[in-house]
């Protein structure tokens, strides 16, 4: 999921967010996900609910723990997977598609977890759903590449989202990033301390604590790596998947 510019930033409490559902979502029969949504509200959550959640995740999953956050979840495998393998985890999913978000809804049901959120909102406005210094671990799987000089605007792998991922991350927490373009990579690292055009910027409280050239054939730079689906795809096209994990100083 691309976020597209990096917005005005909003006060920390803010009364209305930023991002919300349009007012179709009001009414029944305009999009048929739209109606899906209803019948998931268990583990999907539209624009107008979780930003409510904000300083209240712990509520909402009815106990303390670690809270991990996947941006872009697509189908849902990986999140339904992670959320699996980690019961004394709490998960949130972003997504922005409507279809996608219900998606992932089924997912999770047919996982049978109850520890993982799927929220229809936009990467760009994270300070809407959470707190500084909440997360102890953030995932994004193959992000958009937009590859051209002018496409710089949509990209997510941008130094404005490491600042994001530097506030809403505890000391220690970890970014974990795998894409099949490897300027995604290069982009993370390069971001750290300087500006997208290279210019000399102030470092960022990160550091890569793990890198692999290609987790189809590699171990990746953390234990317990879960195959996403587009990696299954390269994987038998005999093509890499790239990976990256930096570490909140």
């Amino acid at each position: 999921m691309a976020a597209r510019g990096r917005p005005t930033p909003q006060p920390a409490k803010a009364d209305r967010p930023r991002f919300r559902d349009r007012q179709a979502y009001k009414r029944s029969g305009v999009n048929p996900y739209v109606d899906l949504h209803r019948e998931y509200a268990e583990c999907l959550l539209p624009a107008n609910d979780a930003w409510t959640w904000r300083e209240r995740w712990s509520e909402r999953f009815g106990r303390e723990a670690p809270l991990h956050l996947e941006i872009g979840s697509g189908n849902g495998e990986f999140l339904a997977e992670l959320a699996s393998r980690h019961p004394d985890t709490d998960f949130i999913g972003v997504e922005i598609r409507y279809k996608r978000c219900v998606l992932v809804a089924k997912k999770l049901v047919e996982a049978g977890v109850h520890n993982a959120v799927i929220c229809r909102y936009h990467a760009a406005f994270l300070d809407d759903l959470l707190e500084p210094g909440s997360l102890d671990a953030v995932y994004v799987n193959h992000p958009d590449p937009w590859p051209k000089g002018r496409h710089e605007k949509n990209r997510l792998i941008s130094r404005w989202f490491l600042e994001d991922v530097c506030l809403y991350l505890k000391p220690g927490g970890v970014l974990r990033l795998k894409s099949d373009h490897r300027a995604n990579i290069e982009r993370a690292e390069l971001l750290i301390a300087h500006e997208p055009n290279g210019t000399p910027a102030d470092p960022l409280p990160l550091e890569v604590s793990g890198r692999s050239e290609d987790v189809t054939r590699l171990p990746a730079p953390w234990p317990d790596d879960i195959e996403t689906n587009y990696q299954s795809k390269f994987r038998k096209r005999g093509l890499p998947v790239y990976a990256i994990e930096l570490r909140r100083t």
